[in-house]
């Protein structure tokens, strides 16, 4: 890890495990878990079992750990080592019941009994018939399929935002709106998210979009969203990010009401006389009330003052409404991301911003990726991959100046047969009448 981007991350969140954070656990079959991590609890991990919670805080991410006996033993890092290639091949191998002699009541046995998952691989090695007929890579892929079996290990994930997004896309993409990785640092990338920006979010995919702008924002800028909620929004996909208080500073949250310039909100009174302040838990009660109001109003004189950087929606609502609303707050120049599962939405989308003036250049493009597994001798793309990313939409705004002239007006004409076809001889360009007017002078 550099410098420059262990900055960053110090900056947005802590590079260790602590109390209240929610982290991502990597398990022997590879699948990430969420849990929770509370000073003076037990984690459990069901069949892996479980631990103190306090054997992790303070740990850093990355590193691998065995349960064993409720406490947690360090398992030192291996290497990648290079798969000698053999004329073995796996055409005479035959997987039957009996070439493996060790029963499923011997492996309970000895699990019971307290043997490690290494000792019971060794032994299932060690008895199976057919293990030496295999080829290398068949033996790695069978000692791999046991250890997600026996193993009672798992590794902490580092919540880095491709992590985060990564988890989320394997555990429920609907909720993030087929938003796969890729798909998500296209959109930051065509949004131009940067420190320091002012940005208008419109995020239904559990938060993904506003997580990934705080991350690159790095505490410094602006960010409000707008959605459905009176309240601020619950955003999953944050809690998994543990963020900073500084980090998460620049946001703030309308709803569609609030978001509304004709609109007037409708607030509780907070101008209460003296006298009839009757205890000191009911004036700090106004006093909140009071602060949360004109924390509202502030936040909707910055939105209609406009000049915003960007404009990204992610959302179920039909798209050029949305667009329609909160372009008016954009500034020149500022770019419009729209992400969608489905391409007819988009592509309709893309019809009617062709047709106005105000939107330079949108175009749609659908998201692919495809993914390789790299390993030394087995570097290859994978089997399966998800079938898409989505639809992304961009455009920029620029200002519709009536009296503008389009800068064809302003090219040299071609010289047409009528004007070359003159007695002295000499061509006379159309356009330019200064130079010609010279030249019948000097006759």
């Amino acid at each position: 890890m550099n410098a420059s981007t262990s900055t960053a991350e110090f900056n947005t969140r802590a590079s260790s495990v602590q109390s209240g954070n929610t982290i991502l656990l990597r398990l022997p079959n590879g699948d990430p878990k969420a849990v929770k991590i509370d000073k003076d609890c037990n984690v459990s991990l069901g069949r892996l079992g479980s631990f103190y919670a306090n054997e992790l805080i303070n740990e850093p991410f990355g590193r691998t750990y065995d349960i064993i006996d409720k406490k947690l033993t360090l398992i030192p890092p291996r290497s990648l080592a290079e798969v000698e290639d053999t004329d073995a091949t796996n055409e005479y191998i035959n997987d039957g019941q009996f070439v493996q002699p060790l029963t499923l009541e011997e492996i309970q046995a000895l699990k019971q009994s307290g043997a490690h998952a290494s000792e019971i691989i060794k032994m299932q090695i060690e008895q199976h018939a057919n293990y030496s007929l295999k080829t290398e890579y068949s033996k790695e892929k069978y000692k791999k399929r046991k250890e997600a079996k026996y193993s009672k290990s798992f590794t902490t994930i580092e919540p880095t935002l491709f992590n985060v997004c990564e988890y989320w896309f394997k555990k429920d993409q609907t909720r993030i709106r087929d938003i796969r990785v890729d798909t998500l640092s296209q959109i930051l990338n065509m949004a131009n998210i940067r420190p320091g920006g002012r940005y208008l979010a419109v995020d239904d995919a559990s938060g993904l979009l506003v997580s990934g702008i705080l991350e690159r924002m790095g505490g410094s800028g602006r960010l409000i969203t707008i959605g459905n909620s009176d309240s601020p929004p619950a955003y999953p996909v944050m809690v998994n990010m543990n963020f900073t208080a500084e980090t998460v500073a620049p946001l703030s949250s309308l709803n569609w009401a609030t978001a509304d310039q004709s609109h007037t909100p409708l607030v509780p009174p907070v101008d209460v006389a003296p006298d009839q302040i009757k205890s000191e838990r009911q004036k700090s009660r106004l006093n909140k009330r009071k602060a949360a109001t004109d924390l509202l109003f502030s936040i909707r004189e910055e939105l209609f003052a406009g000049e915003f950087d960007a404009l990204v929606v992610a959302s179920e609502y039909e798209p050029f409404s949305i667009v329609e609303k909160l372009v008016p707050y954009l500034a020149g120049s500022a770019s419009i991301v729209v992400q969608s599962p489905y391409g007819q939405i988009l592509s309709e989308l893309h019809s009617k911003l062709r047709a106005l003036p105000g939107y330079l250049c949108p175009s749609v493009t659908e998201v692919w990726l495809r993914r390789y597994q790299v390993l030394p001798g087995r570097t290859h793309p994978t089997m399966n991959t998800s079938g898409t990313g989505g639809f992304i939409l961009h455009a920029i705004k620029i200002y519709d100046d009536e009296n503008a002239n389009a800068i064809t007006s302003f090219r040299r004409q071609k010289p047409t047969a009528t004007s070359s076809s003159s007695s002295s001889g000499k061509i006379i360009i159309a356009s330019d009448t200064l130079d010609a007017s010279m030249e019948d002078a000097d006759e």
